[in-house]
């Protein structure tokens, strides 16, 4: 079975208006951004029109092309407690057929990120009190299985799955099994 560069899964539409917008706002035309990236007008129109079917390559040349960080291009909009589980999530293909990669967050302008290895072991859990104002954490679960989250109300995590949730209220982080190990990530505005 063939695959795409792009799965049923990628955001298309969040792309279009990602390129729309970046483009509106640098002031440039379909021709000038195509010929920037290098990469045929036409392509550019199917993609700011939903219907194309780009690399991460060609995504790379425009962000570059637009002055914009490449996340930007495929992060929708989020809700303020996120969760994406192992296997879930825009996937975009590389024209080598053996690398894939899946957008989980991507940095807001001006943020600044914290990275921990979180180790935690089975009992009441760590339950911590708000934190500056603006602040978000992010965990992905790498082994074991673990609330986490808000404290009123923590999602239930397995290995590979996401969580990103307000830093600002109180939350949660409590392994339901030995050897739980996430990787923790606090932004800060």
């Amino acid at each position: 079975m063939e695959r795409t560069r792009m799965d049923n899964k990628a955001p298309l539409d969040v792309i279009a208006a990602s390129l729309r917008r970046h483009r509106a706002r640098a002031g440039l035309s379909l021709s000038e951004v195509a010929k920037r990236a290098g990469v045929a007008k036409s392509t550019l129109s199917q993609l700011e029109s939903a219907t194309g079917n780009p690399s991460v390559e060609t995504l790379w040349a425009l962000a570059v092309a637009l002055d914009t960080p490449f996340a930007t291009l495929l992060d929708p909009p989020r809700p303020k407690v996120q969760v994406i589980r192992a296997g879930e999530g825009p996937v975009l293909y590389s024209e080598n057929p053996e690398y894939s990669a899946t957008l989980v967050a991507s940095s807001p302008p001006y943020a600044r990120r914290d990275i921990y290895r979180i180790e935690v072991s089975p009992g009441p859990g760590r339950r911590s009190d708000p934190h500056n104002p603006g602040v978000v954490e992010h965990v992905i679960l790498g082994t074991g299985r673990a609330l986490i989250g808000p404290a009123d109300e923590p999602v239930e995590l397995h290995p590979g799955d996401y969580i990103s949730y307000p830093g600002d209220l109180p939350h949660i982080f409590r392994s339901l099994e030995e050897h739980t190990i996430a990787t923790l990530i606090s932004e800060h505005v």
